[in-house]
């Protein structure tokens, strides 16, 4: 079975290629999260994929640092913000506990989006997230929860038998959201998006 950067490194030119599932939970996503930000703030993006996110919300703050644990996901988002002319984000190969991260560190926001339910140890992840954040600083994520949908467990365990579905964690809303606010956050907004997969959008303050 690959392991994660293997997994994401394969899939990433079809990755890149590939149109948005859902563009209006997408924009919905965006349009809250632009709401939270300010012009002054430093953000960490965790899980930037190809930098898509990043480029959308870049004019609305001082600079983006945009990580991912695929070099090839990093190697094709800096070709994308390179030739968008897009000059506040850094994009850095990388996850929560490496050093490089800590460089920046305080952030005034960190965002997950998409994330948190492809990290086995996302207890840590959440406890890294909040040292590296300053205090009252926002975490904002969007986490597709795969265990309110029974059938998703066994479909996505065969596709990793055949190597094309990475490691995913089956949490319900409920336990996406205790996750989160355990590791030291207090919520300040939510919102349920339904779907094949219901997706929780959450911005939570470090406490």
């Amino acid at each position: 079975m690959p392991s994660a950067v293997t997994f994401w490194d394969k899939a990433a030119p079809g990755y890149a290629k590939s149109t948005i599932s859902d563009p209006d939970a997408y924009h919905a996503t965006l349009t809250r999260t632009i709401h939270h930000l300010s012009p002054t703030d430093r953000v960490l993006e965790l899980g930037c994929g190809t930098a898509s996110t990043a480029m959308d919300l870049a004019p609305y703050v001082a600079h983006i640092t945009a990580t991912d644990i695929s070099p090839a996901m990093i190697e094709i988002g800096r070709e994308k913000v390179w030739s968008a002319s897009v000059r506040n984000v850094t994009l850095l190969t990388g996850e929560t506990g490496d050093p490089v991260l800590s460089d920046g560190a305080p952030y005034d926001v960190i965002l997950a989006m998409n994330l948190l339910h492809l990290l086995p140890r996302q207890a840590d992840a959440l406890a890294q997230a909040h040292a590296l954040l300053k205090p009252g600083g926002l975490l904002i994520s969007k986490t597709a929860c795969l265990g309110e949908k029974w059938y998703f467990r066994p479909l996505v365990g065969a596709l990793k038998l055949i190597g094309k579905a990475p490691p995913v964690l089956h949490q319900t809303l409920a336990q996406t959201r205790d996750a989160i606010l355990n590791a030291g956050f207090e919520p300040v907004e939510e919102l349920v998006q339904s779907g094949i997969v219901p997706r929780l959008f959450l911005v939570a303050r470090r406490r």
